[in-house]
């Protein structure tokens, strides 16, 4: 088979022009790629919907266009001709590969990326790219300058578009409830595992454990599956804990994290500080530090930890999270380590330790003493 090249970058020369004319059509081909990039994201909403992976999953082959338009599902006129430029992109990105076979017909594979987006697993982050590039979601981008000129006393940009904020509308709409919730659950395993691995002792002294904003119980579920000597507590609002399945060695409890937490030896909060203001955030630590013994007991922060001048794998993914925070929440954004040394400091936490681990969040404990 012969392999269709698709990785292609702008030329480093142009013909017959001066550096500084050289240099101006770089700086033009920048903002066009910028300008434009949004479709790479619908592109890969599109196949995800179409679960185009799937489809060549199940066959275990490398699949022609006939054949992935074959088997689509509730597709009662496709048109491969328009699913070809879909995959054109894909291809482009190394979301999918692309060979030739002997008869010259476009076999279309799998790659490391793709498999990220099969639905038929339980390893998949597919519902968290159907909730990012929802129009609930995406619309908000589009009241970013506002907010820069007028602050958030107006509202969030969220709310301007919506007319709530994100939580609010979770609550009042079962279905963005549900898109939020397998799109929040889904980083679960993968993560947890991750934690596993660089955190091995961590868990070991905890007896009882709340999970702060833990959702419908996902981690918390893995947490107790790993260590089944701790008594789990999933705290979430009550709309949200009340789709919670039952978990063996976990109880639900609704409430709120701004008025009190329930005690435990220590707290588990999973990617919910960074959606709040640092206001917000400092009554949230308070009520964990009210929570648990204050020789024994610390706060177990799954967090990204920013550097916005880092190089490592995972910095330009923190950098777009804090601008999707930046668009969906008032005050939330993603921390440098001065900026959680702050907010440890105005709650009584006078000691903590970053842990990196192979994941984009690190693991951030906080002590009482």
């Amino acid at each position: 088979m012969e392999t269709v090249l698709s990785n292609h970058s702008p030329p480093s020369v142009f013909k017959g022009v001066s550096k500084e004319e050289e240099e101006s059509l770089l700086g033009q081909i920048e903002i066009w790629k910028y300008m434009t990039q949004f479709t790479d994201s619908f592109a890969l909403k599109a196949v995800v919907e179409l679960r185009i992976a799937d489809i060549i999953d199940r066959q275990c082959k490398p699949l022609s266009l006939t054949e992935i338009v074959q088997n689509l599902e509730d597709a009662p006129s496709p048109d491969s001709t328009l699913l070809l430029r879909v995959m054109r992109v894909m291809v482009r990105r190394k979301i999918f590969s692309a060979e030739k076979s002997e008869t010259g017909e476009i076999l279309y594979g799998l790659t490391r990326a793709s498999k990220w987006i099969l639905q038929d697993t339980k390893v998949t982050l597919a519902p968290l790219v159907l909730l990012e590039t929802h129009p609930i979601h995406m619309n908000p981008f589009n009241f970013m300058s506002d907010i820069v000129k007028e602050g958030t006393k107006n509202g969030t940009a969220f709310f301007r578009c919506h007319g709530y904020d994100q939580f609010e509308m979770a609550s009042v709409d079962p279905k963005f409830n549900e898109l939020f919730n397998k799109g929040q659950a889904c980083t679960t395993g993968f993560v947890f595992r991750a934690v596993i691995a660089g955190y091995k002792d961590g868990f070991n002294q905890i007896q009882t454990l709340v999970d702060v904003g833990g959702g419908i119980g996902g981690s918390m579920s893995e947490i107790v599956k790993a260590y089944p000597h701790i008594q789990g507590i999933n705290f979430d609002l009550p709309h949200v804990v009340s789709t919670a399945p039952k978990y063996d060695g976990i109880t639900h409890v609704g409430g709120d994290m701004f008025v009190s937490i329930p005690s435990a030896d220590a707290i588990y909060i999973k990617w919910i500080l960074h959606d709040w203001s640092d206001d917000h955030c400092v009554k949230i630590l308070k009520n964990c530090r009210k929570a648990i013994p204050e020789k024994t007991g610390k706060v177990i922060i799954l967090d990204h930890v920013l550097d916005p001048e880092g190089d490592e794998p995972f910095t330009d993914i923190g950098i777009a999270f804090d601008m999707i925070l930046f668009a969906h929440n008032s005050g939330g954004k993603e921390r440098t380590e001065e900026n959680w040394k702050y907010l440890f400091k105005e709650t009584g936490f006078p000691r903590y330790n970053i842990i990196k681990i192979n994941a984009l969040l690190s693991i951030i404990e906080a002590f009482p003493i």
